[in-house]
């Protein structure tokens, strides 16, 4: 098969993926009366080339999330400027504040910030960069166990830390994010999220964002207000095609 010919049949894959996602989508937000209109879609292309980010946006996605700052910042700088131009990049991996000057140059924004350290090294990058950053606080959900490197804070410290990013001079509060913890039912673990959502809410109006839900437990999530999903092997496939 020439290259042309698997260039068309990683779009038609990609193509067909992301319909099925849509549907899943559209279906679990019936079943909740919601809209689909009111949740996002993030297709998280980690491991996966440039080609695949061009060929999604193509299709109309337009949220893209990473978790790796070197593969990610060197994906986004490889990218024709009019595709950049219709991208949010969504950075959603544990994050080391070394790194907050070089996200501070491409991310839009960041999910995964769960201490105040790095509240104050992302904030210092992003106006030496010259640009306003959106925030997320990481939640750690009950049932996370200690060192299996999940990252989020403890529900009790969510409240001073988005305090702490709203007073930031370049970072945006949006709202929170988690991912579920293994062995924990999705839906408990993201009704848990909701409530605190619900309380950063009402402390911070702007902040609305629940980012929830992967591939497997999407429904759940849509079920239990998630604004935002994080959806990678259902649309990508669960093996990277290179390295």
């Amino acid at each position: 098969m020439t290259s042309a010919h698997q260039a068309a049949a990683r779009r038609g894959e990609l193509s067909a993926n992301v319909q099925h996602v849509r549907e899943r989508i559209r279906s679990a937000c019936h079943a909740a009366g919601r809209s689909p209109e009111d949740v996002a879609l993030i297709v998280v292309t980690k491991f996966f080339p440039t080609s695949d980010v061009e060929a999604l946006c193509r299709l109309g996605v337009t949220d893209i999330g990473e978790n790796r700052d070197q593969e990610a910042s060197a994906k986004i700088a490889a990218l024709p400027s009019e595709v950049r131009q219709r991208l949010h990049v969504h950075f959603i991996g544990q994050l080391q504040s070394n790194k907050a000057p070089s996200l501070a140059s491409y991310v839009d924004t960041v999910h995964s910030i769960d201490r105040a350290k790095l509240v104050r090294a992302l904030d210092r990058a992003a106006a030496a960069a010259g640009r306003d950053i959106g925030a997320l606080v990481q939640v750690s959900l009950s049932g996370d166990v200690p060192g299996r490197g999940r990252g989020g804070v403890p529900a009790d410290g969510v409240a001073e830390l988005a305090r702490s990013i709203a007073d930031a001079q370049c970072l945006t509060l949006r709202g929170v994010m988690a991912v579920a913890p293994l062995g924990v039912d999705p839906a408990t673990a993201f009704g848990q999220l909701a409530t605190l959502a619900q309380a950063v809410r009402a402390d911070h109006p702007a902040a609305t964002w629940i980012s929830a839900g992967m591939s497997a437990d999407l429904e759940a999530a849509v079920a239990n207000g998630a604004t935002h999903l994080r959806v990678g092997s259902a649309i990508l496939g669960s093996r990277p095609p290179f390295g």
